[in-house]
């Protein structure tokens, strides 16, 4: 039998107990310590799919389901995640659920404004600003072109999900608003690291990235800074994913074509203001 994965149960904990006491704190603390908690939770919510802390598909979805961020349905993160491992497809604007390029044909069609804001969103402020409300537009108008049955269960199962968290809100002292506010910090967080998991290459392996960071960050994002490492090993938990990397550092550079920062602090001074990538696909067209 796998032995019990202990760290991420413990952080499990950490992560309730501590939403439970943030809803009973001042409003000016309850925000940011909620916001990161919310952040970190969905980093948790990462561990459930891909096996951690328990082998059982349905006891990870178990422990990990409450939707904090009130955004994405469990399950659809679940399938939509599970869609964005096929490596081969990874950027690909039409067959990665989670690729942030469009189509050049769909760009060139969009008007001046819709342009502007997608500008906007490739910049660091702009992603951590408006990009929890774009990639909340932009995947719901994904699951309404799907319509399919299992999109359909995800979201109805979303909404009593969404009530319970609420319902729990509405017991606690912190106002609404504010937790609404949290939520809303929280997505803006995860953003940092979805901004630069990945680039359009040739290669399906150059398109994964490696922040060597060990800071407050690459915990918060549980070592997915390493994210080559992850995407060839997916099964690796995220407290052995740095000894995995430091173990071959240079294959893994090697194997991403050297898409490397140095911390999260170099990502912030090269992109804060400036885009890192097009918005429209650079390589291929459909």
């Amino acid at each position: 039998m796998r032995r019990l994965e202990w760290p991420t149960l413990a952080l499990f904990a950490l992560v309730y107990g501590g939403i439970a006491a943030a809803l009973f704190a001042p409003v000016a603390l309850a925000i940011p310590l909620l916001a990161v908690l919310i952040a970190l939770h969905c980093s948790l919510q990462h561990e459930a799919i891909h096996g951690h802390p328990f082998r059982a598909p349905w006891l990870n979805a178990a422990l990990a389901w409450p939707p904090f961020t009130l955004a994405i349905p469990y399950l659809r993160f679940y399938d939509s995640h599970l869609a964005h491992h096929r490596d081969a497809r990874l950027t690909d604007p039409l067959d990665d659920p989670e690729a942030n390029y469009l189509d050049a044909g769909v760009w060139e069609r969009l008007p001046a404004w819709a342009r502007g804001v997608l500008r906007f969103n490739n910049t660091l402020a702009g992603r951590m600003l408006i990009g929890p409300i774009v990639g909340q537009v932009l995947f719901m108008a994904g699951d309404l072109r799907l319509g399919t049955p299992r999109v359909a269960l995800g979201w109805a199962l979303h909404v009593p999900a969404v009530a319970a968290v609420l319902w729990v809100v509405a017991q606690a002292p912190l106002p609404l608003w504010a937790y609404l506010v949290a939520a809303y910090g929280g997505l803006s967080l995860l953003k940092i690291r979805t901004f630069c998991e990945h680039q359009a290459h040739e290669q399906a392996g150059g398109r994964s990235v490696i922040i060597e960071d060990c800071g407050p960050l690459s915990l918060l994002f549980l070592n997915n800074n390493l994210h080559v490492v992850h995407h060839l090993h997916p099964g690796v938990p995220w407290y052995e994913l740095p000894a995995q990397f430091a173990r071959n550092r240079a294959r893994y550079l090697q194997t991403n074509d050297q898409y490397r920062f140095s911390s999260y602090g170099e990502v912030f001074r090269r992109h804060f203001l400036r885009a890192k990538d097009p918005v429209a696909h650079p390589l291929w067209r459909r």
